[in-house]
């Protein structure tokens, strides 16, 4: 009886031992961060932030996963297809309405993340653009963004007595009054391929005059007169533009080597021009007709559905980390001045403020974030954001259009009755 007695003592020991093992094992929690930053440098700081983290949270590991932009929202679907997301995902507001509505997206740990960072702690106008289409949640955390609108080089605009343009008609009129085609000068680089920018940039004048793809109901108005007198309006400013099928490298290159003195680009313009050493030379700014409207592009960290408790509170520790003011600041500040900060406590930081690049281009920085409250997007009416905006996004319906009749000088009636047409048919099938 005695040994049997030890023998069993023995046994609950070692079991009470496995059990511990298991539960240290359990404690420790793996999770992947899919990020578009390939770029050794740029992935360098990812790992500082990741070494950060594990030091205040040692048991949770996380694993990056650098996708090249070209190839990442394909991989998106196949890692949802085989049940293999990664917990946190870095994602463009537009693309995170798509996850959202084949429900790839945990609202509740989003909300979670934002009610802890305080939703007062983000610019105004930010979180408005990352609202699910109930207006009951958010697609992502925000963490940088980037603008679009016209900018010019000051000297140039001096030089040909131009004032800065303030409205549509003055805007016509200083690209036309900086044109001369005879010497291969166009007043204004303008997108006009079937290009996702050409979208972009065509949606600032049409939301500025009141047009947008759905009403608030949800119905399609792309054929509407205010839709129509903006494809009128960008017709007509295209004629100032350089020949041809015009992408993000054509309105670079035209407004960096003088070609064009105004151009429609995003902040990406920013670093380009600090190397070029005249940022004190940039001008920005948003022509006007009914409302201003300022193209903005949120990045979001996302957190993924269909994780375990473990790994979803692990991912919501991660978002939050990287919510905190010195973690964005870091984040933001690998692409200065083109990335803007999102949350207010970042430009207070010394590496914000102290950055050569945001110390150089004076007070353009601050007024680029004041234009946050402007920015508006197609799909987006009121605090309705809709999903399907990115399934016409995709389909390249509104800058075939737009390509339609600037490049291809067919006109604007029939080419908006045949987007509606297309689009409304596309909605169908969605």
């Amino acid at each position: 009886m005695k040994t049997s007695k030890t023998v069993l003592l023995s046994a609950l020991v070692a079991a009470a031992l496995l059990s511990g093992c298991k539960q240290d094992d359990a404690q420790q929690v793996t999770i992947e961060f899919m990020h578009s930053s390939v770029e050794q440098e740029r992935q360098a700081v990812i790992t500082k932030l990741i070494e950060r983290f594990s030091k205040e949270n040692p048991q949770i590991v996380v694993k990056q996963v650098p996708v090249e932009e070209d190839a990442y929202n394909t991989k998106v679907i196949t890692l949802a297809r085989s049940g293999a997301l990664p917990e946190v995902i870095e994602v463009s507001h537009d693309y995170a309405t798509v996850m959202d509505k084949e429900q790839l997206i945990d609202r509740d740990a989003i909300k979670t993340v934002i009610a802890g960072v305080g939703e007062s702690s983000f610019y105004d106008g930010i979180l408005r653009v990352v609202r699910t289409e109930d207006g009951n949640a958010y697609t992502g955390a925000p963490i940088s963004a980037w603008l679009g609108g016209i900018w010019y080089r000051k000297s140039a605009l001096a030089k040909a007595g131009v004032s800065e343009p303030k409205n549509w008609t003055e805007l016509l009129n200083a690209a036309r009054a900086m044109t001369d085609t005879g010497n291969k000068k166009y007043g204004i680089a303008l997108p006009t391929a079937e290009s996702v920018m050409t979208e972009q940039t065509f949606s600032q004048f049409a939301l500025s005059n009141g047009a947008n793809v759905f009403d608030a109901a949800g119905k399609v108005t792309v054929n509407s007169p205010e839709m129509l007198a903006s494809l009128n309006y960008y017709r007509d400013l295209a004629q100032y533009t350089m020949p041809g099928s015009n992408d993000v490298m054509e309105i670079k290159d035209a407004f960096m080597n003088g070609t064009a003195p105004m151009a429609v680009y995003s902040t990406y313009i920013l670093p380009a021009f600090y190397a070029d050493g005249s940022p004190q030379d940039l001008g920005f700014v948003v022509p006007t007709e009914k409302s201003p409207a300022v193209y903005g592009m949120i990045t979001s960290l996302t957190i993924t559905s269909g994780q375990s408790k473990e790994e979803t509170d692990a991912a919501q520790k991660f978002v939050s980390f990287m919510e905190q003011a010195q973690n964005s600041a870091d984040w933001v500040m690998m692409s200065p001045g083109a990335a803007l900060p999102v949350t207010k406590a970042v430009v207070q930081t010394a590496t914000y403020k102290d950055n050569p690049v945001i110390k150089a281009f004076g007070t353009l920085p601050a007024e680029l974030i004041a234009q946050f409250p402007n920015v508006q997007v197609f799909g987006s009416v009121g605090e309705k954001n809709f999903t399907r905006m990115g399934d016409i996004t995709g389909s390249a319906i509104l800058s075939e259009m737009v390509n339609q009749v600037t490049v291809g000088k067919q006109p604007t009636g029939p080419a908006l009755d045949k987007s509606q047409a297309r689009i409304v048919d596309l909605m169908k099938q969605h």
